[in-house]
């Protein structure tokens, strides 16, 4: 089936089944290798992207259900400059490995449309995503920034 969407800004399709998961269609069938696939479960966050400005699980979101919608990967989160978050996880040097890191920066710019200035119960309520190595003290300290900087930026 044929799946249109835009993505990054650009109307793209792809031809797949529809019910294959939009990660596949994303890295498969558009190239875009970004987000990243970890439990093929929705439970460790790594495939975090945006559909219609949500923070969605694209390992079991599918693509049959992307048609007509506005996607945004980290490929596409900063646009021509780097988003807020992606300067505060620059800064403060919180990759470790990095395999989990863009679904985090995805899931933290959709808290911060909501939250704009969360707490540690916000990020910890909010931010559920898994990094295996332990990043997370280095990632409360670049959400804080990331809303700083937003907060600047208005």
């Amino acid at each position: 089936m044929k799946i249109t969407f835009t993505i990054n800004g650009t109307e793209r399709s792809v031809e797949v089944d529809g019910d294959t998961p939009l990660l596949w269609a994303i890295r498969d069938g558009l190239d875009l290798k970004g987000t990243k696939f970890g439990c093929g479960k929705a439970a460790c966050g790594a495939c975090t992207l945006h559909v219609d400005g949500q923070a969605v699980r694209s390992c079991s979101y599918p693509a049959k259900m992307a048609e007509g919608k506005v996607i945004t990967t980290i490929e596409g989160l900063g646009g021509e400059a780097l988003h807020p978050v992606q300067q505060a996880w620059k800064e403060e040097v919180v990759p470790q490995c990095g395999y989990c890191q863009p679904g985090f920066m995805m899931a933290t710019a959709a808290m911060l449309e909501k939250i704009p200035n969360p707490t540690d119960e916000d990020i910890d309520n909010n931010i559920i995503n898994v990094c295996r190595c332990g990043t997370y003290y280095r990632m409360r300290k670049a959400i804080h920034r990331a809303a700083a900087i937003a907060s600047k930026a208005q």
